[in-house]
């Protein structure tokens, strides 16, 4: 006759593991936040400032970019939709972000975009997984 076994304290596992989507989200989302806060800054630091256009249009949103806009990045969590977060520059106004990022014949490009993203892409995967851990233990220690 084969033992069935048990698990000491699965009604307690079950519970925990049912708020760490909760939690996780939370922090996950801060984490974002901070990265996309931390990218922008960059971005504008290095955009080259003629009108202020450019440099002004820079931004991040959750969601989608405006329209006009070329994207840096667009991350999205699979936590769910709501945790997508896109990193834009160029608008109506600053319809030349392309240009300016990439050149012309007639310009040079002044990369100021996707340099910006590249250079803090490691820290970025690397905070949000902090953030997950971190989740995963308050979850545990039941906080």
């Amino acid at each position: 006759m084969a033992r069935r076994s048990t698990i000491l304290g699965r009604a307690a596992l079950e519970r925990k593991l049912k708020r760490m989507p909760v939690v996780a989200k939370k922090l996950i989302r801060r984490a974002m936040e901070q990265s996309a806060d931390e990218i922008v800054a960059l971005m504008r630091s290095l955009a080259p400032v003629d009108s202020g256009a450019l440099r002004d249009s820079i931004g991040w949103t959750w969601g989608r970019a405006p329209s006009g806009s070329i994207i840096a990045a667009t991350v999205k969590s699979s936590l769910g939709s709501e945790l997508t977060i896109t990193i834009y520059a160029g608008d109506d106004e600053a319809f030349w972000a392309r240009w300016v990022e990439f050149g012309r014949q007639d310009m040079p490009a002044q990369p100021y975009f996707y340099v910006s993203y590249r250079a803090k892409r490691r820290r970025v995967k690397s905070r949000i997984s902090r953030s997950l851990t971190k989740a995963a233990k308050q979850v545990a220690a039941g906080g």
